[in-house]
């Protein structure tokens, strides 16, 4: 998307024509709509007050100082290969650096001592396979993303691909795009590796790595890497995805699932219906000639109430599972250490969407459905004034789904909604999408990686899902696996200008610098090969 194409005045539009329709259509439409029944947002409710304790979970026990003293020494090479990784541009939406980005995953799994190592060809990006064969009893996946998001470099403190170490109020951080979503975290768990095999010669599990660089697009080809290795995978005995859980007061957030996400483009081009068809046209025709750009923001203000905030497709909140006993335990437990001030502050937002708070933010966050307008583009919005009809206008728009909802489905409500609303020439252009995911404390994996916690962390939170989403129904639903996101430290400015990822905290702060973040990975990896 070239940002002078970008028409930041249609979110105004939106709201003053949430009441619209398709244009020629829209008697028919107002008279349907007046005696369908109103659509609202489903109600989710806690049936008990328990809530899940996870120091209940004895702490890991096993002490590896070898291991750990080969870390604190090799500490400057170690923050050497995070520059390294940072320093090399892989934009995805942009193919900006990528098979160079995909080569250096694999060359560096080589250099680490895996077996097999190889780029596997999707129909998009190249996804990375490694192997590590320890012939141990355990085997553990490893899901890793190399590629970032977009930048724009004169919104940074520091460039965003020079990975400079700054003074910070946190401490000295990596700024960099990809700090902490996610290369900062990978390359510091390939670090444990490292020094595991250094100084024992071996894994104390068999790893696998199954790395793509497609996780910014929504992941639409991930499934022909899973294609490539899947008989090998379906051995593993649970997934690990690299990240940073803490939180600037130490305590840890762990998550046990995603939302589902569905993403694509609505357009409104002139055609037979109306409007310019070939090029813009002067903006004095406007009063005799119907407008693409209007067009689409009646569209898309048809799809949800003035505010924005509930869904009008009919059937969109269908078939959602509402929070199980053990997720409304989880619930009960996160919300205990929910610091809502702290989470507004950090994104610059005032309240929440009908001044919810506490536990009933976390349940709207995890169980309904989202419609959001990524971005919409059209005419000109250059210096000055140039008075044009556009002949074209296109949003992206993105879905988080609940449990529940299938992104095909989802999409295909949409489109017989805005067909009943008379807007059967406005084009839909699905660019990804995927279902929720989910795993269970109570699986192995899970509880190995909560002792561990417990050993470097005085609190940690645990949350069903995320409102976020990533391609983990892949290992959950298709391989049947559990999956665990999982790691210390604390980062912040994913998909944002100043991304960073703290490496040496402050005197007495709780949150854990590099060296103990990878001395924590190494007691997941033995954690989890004692299960």
């Amino acid at each position: 998307m070239k940002t002078q194409h970008f028409f930041p005045l249609v979110a105004i539009s939106l709201f003053l024509l949430a009441a619209c329709d398709g244009g020629k259509h829209s008697a028919e439409h107002q008279e349907n709509s007046t005696t369908a029944p109103a659509i609202q947002r489903p109600v989710f409710t806690i049936d008990t007050d328990k809530a899940f304790d996870p120091s209940a979970v004895a702490a890991y026990t096993g002490d590896h100082q070898t291991i750990y003293a080969h870390i604190d020494s090799a500490l400057p090479a170690h923050i050497g290969a995070l520059q390294r990784w940072l320093r090399q541009p892989s934009i995805s939406a942009q193919n900006q650096g990528i098979q160079a980005m995909a080569e250096m995953v694999r060359d560096d799994l080589a250099d680490i001592g895996f077996q097999e190592t190889a780029l596997i060809p999707t129909d998009g990006h190249p996804g990375v396979w490694g192997y590590f064969d320890a012939g141990a009893e355990k085997t553990l996946l490893v899901y890793m993303m190399y590629d970032v998001q977009p930048v724009n470099p004169d919104d940074w403190d520091s460039p965003p691909f020079e990975a400079n170490i700054l003074d910070h109020e946190y401490g000295k951080v990596i700024m960099a795009r990809g700090a902490v979503n996610q290369k900062g975290p990978e390359r510091a768990f390939l670090n444990a590796l490292e020094s595991i095999i250094a100084v024992t010669g071996t894994l104390p599990v068999n790893l696998m790595i199954a790395a793509e660089g497609e996780e910014e697009l929504g992941s639409p080809h991930y499934p022909q890497i899973v294609d490539a290795y899947e008989a090998r995978m379906r051995q593993a005995d649970g997934v690990l995805f690299p990240m940073a859980v803490q939180r600037p007061d130490g305590n840890a957030s762990m998550l046990l699932g995603v939302k589902g996400i569905l993403y694509f483009e609505l357009e409104s081009r002139g055609g037979p219906w109306g409007g310019p068809q070939t090029a813009e046209i002067h903006g004095s025709y406007k009063a005799i000639v119907d407008s693409p750009t209007l067009r689409l923001i009646q569209a898309i203000a048809s799809l949800t109430t003035a505010e924005g905030n509930t869904i009008l497709v009919p059937g969109y909140y269908d078939g959602i599972r509402p929070p199980t006993t053990e997720e409304q335990e989880l619930i009960n437990g996160a919300a205990a250490q929910y610091d809502e001030a702290r989470i507004q502050a950090s994104l610059g937002v005032a309240r929440w969407i009908d001044d919810m708070h506490g536990r009933d933010a976390i349940v709207e966050s995890l169980y309904q459905p989202s419609l959001n307008v990524d971005g919409l583009w059209s005419g000109y919005t250059g210096e000055g004034t140039k008075t044009i009809l556009p002949h074209i206008a296109t949003a992206k728009m993105d879905s988080r789904l609940p449990v529940g909802i299938d992104p095909d489905e989802a999409l295909a409500k949409i489109r017989r909604h805005l067909d009943a609303g008379g807007f059967q020439d406005i084009t839909i252009r699905k660019l990804s999408g995927y279902p929720a995911a989910q795993t269970s404390v109570a699986a192995p994996l899970v509880q190995a990686t909560i002792s561990v916690y417990n050993k470097y962390t005085q609190g940690l939170a645990i949350q069903p899902r995320i409102p976020g989403s990533a391609p983990f129904y892949q290992f959950t639903d298709r391989l049947g696996l559990p999956l665990v996101p999982a790691g210390l430290g604390y980062g912040n400015g994913a998909h944002a200008p100043n991304e960073f990822f703290l490496i040496e905290p402050t005197p007495g702060s709780a949150v854990k610098g590099l060296a103990d973040i990878e001395k924590a990975y190494v007691d997941m990896i033995y954690a989890a090969s004692e299960q």
